[in-house]
């Protein structure tokens, strides 16, 4: 398999760093607490997909839910960032679905066990392309809306993020060295729901900024 390129920046994917329950409403419609910490998860490169996709239900789920989520390219190396200065390692911002097979992820939390294989089916994180950062954009208001079938599902705002942005990358950079290439799945708004065979979804930032479409398949 090729690796997977961003769209946009033309820099191959490295790593995909995903945060949940990073908005209180999401994660109190699914009975969750809300996390003090940020909850970080990766899935697998193969989960790469891009606007345009269609989405192969896996046999093993009879429950795939969408998450749609404002998600960030990394294009400079960095450990450590402090909140300052996370602008400068921020390429570029798009959107992207999560795709979550919630019947195998409620399994693994009532036993304790990761939501790897939950989270990282072929084509499960399809990415829109990617807007690059300007000195002045706030990444405090950003606008995300998923639609199922032509119906507003799920709609949100950064502002609304328990951990913002700034705040994410700069947890991640204490853990991890961040590289061009990273990218960072930030969490999705309530509105989760089950997707079905033949469902059309699509994801807006900013109203259109940025546009994902993927099929279900």
């Amino acid at each position: 398999m090729e690796t997977p390129i961003i769209p946009g920046l033309d820099i191959p994917v490295r790593n995909v760093y995903c945060i949940g329950r990073n908005y209180a409403s999401h994660a109190k419609e699914l009975g969750n607490k809300v996390p003090k910490i940020p909850l970080v998860f990766l899935k697998p490169l193969g989960t790469i997909c891009y606007d345009g996709s269609s989405i192969q239900l896996p046999k093993q789920s009879s429950d795939v839910h969408f998450e749609a989520e404002i998600v960030l390219a990394i294009t400079k190396n960095g450990k450590d960032i402090s909140p300052a200065r996370v602008n400068d390692h921020i390429g570029g911002v798009g959107v992207g679905i999560d795709f979550t097979a919630r019947d195998i992820q409620s399994i693994s939390k009532k036993q304790g066990q990761p939501w790897t294989i939950a989270k990282g089916f072929d084509n499960f994180a399809p990415i829109s392309s990617f807007t690059e950062l300007t000195p002045e954009q706030d990444l405090s208001e950003l606008d995300i809306k998923l639609f199922q079938n032509g119906f507003v599902k799920q709609h949100g705002n950064s502002s609304e993020m328990i951990f913002p942005i700034p705040n994410l990358v700069t947890f991640l950079s204490q853990l991890f060295t961040l590289h061009p290439g990273d990218l960072i799945f930030t969490g999705t708004p309530e509105g989760v729901g089950k997707v079905s065979s033949g469902d059309q979804l699509e994801v807006l930032l900013n109203n259109g900024e940025q546009s994902l479409k993927v099929t279900v398949e």
